[in-house]
């Protein structure tokens, strides 16, 4: 995948967004976007290989749809800024998230703003065992690679059925589960981006892992 021309590629679709300009240069998307599917299937085999646990994700599967949804959000551009993909996309789990853009690129993963059942039960399942994510979250590597979790809306006080009080009230204020990290233009344009993505996606994978058990509770 020559992650330049995509780079490129998005560069021109900022300055031009329309869909006139987008129809001119049609086949020259569809030629960027099937080698980026085809790099995600190649992460996919790979994954397939080395987590027992991987939910298949082709790259046909994976990749987000480049139009912005104008129907709840009539003010954003036609089109994104970046391509994404998620990868062991199970339904209505944390899949791994990857977001190649001219404003941003980074690596991510978890909940964000989960529907209340969901977000009801990953609290569940810090309230039975929340040592467990501050064990995940506390490692060194962990904290090296994503820091801490993604800055979002939190509560003010506890969430209805806990209290102020809980030994894990900093984790359940929060209304999101996610964890990202952020990358460069360079770092997704060198040979060894593949080798990156890879040690992100084992990194984060105990943290994903408990919150999609905690999210099926």
């Amino acid at each position: 995948m020559n992650f330049n021309n995509l780079f490129a590629f998005l560069e021109e679709l900022q300055n031009n967004n329309n869909k006139e300009w987008m129809d001119a240069h049609r086949k020259r998307y569809h030629e960027i976007r099937n080698g980026f599917m085809g790099w995600l299937d190649g992460l996919n085999s790979i994954l397939e290989e080395r987590d027992e646990g991987y939910y298949p994700t082709p790259g046909k599967r994976g990749i987000n749809r480049i139009n912005n949804n104008l129907m709840f959000h009539p003010n954003k551009p036609v089109y994104k800024d970046h391509f994404g993909a998620g990868l062991d996309k199970a339904p209505k789990s944390a899949d791994f998230y990857i977001h190649i853009g001219v404003n941003e690129c980074m690596l991510a993963g978890g909940f964000w703003r989960p529907d209340p059942k969901t977000l009801r039960n990953i609290r569940d399942g810090i309230d039975y065992n929340g040592e467990e994510l501050v064990k995940i979250m506390g490692k060194k590597s962990f904290k090296a690679t994503f820091g801490e979790l993604y800055k979002d809306e939190r509560l003010t006080n506890a969430p209805k059925g806990f209290s102020n009080d809980h030994p894990h009230i900093n984790l359940l204020r929060n209304k999101s589960f996610a964890v990202v990290r952020e990358i460069t233009q360079r770092d997704v344009s060198h040979p060894d981006f593949n080798d990156l993505v890879l040690e992100t996606y084992f990194e984060m994978l105990p943290f994903r892992r408990y919150l999609n058990e905690a999210a099926m509770l």
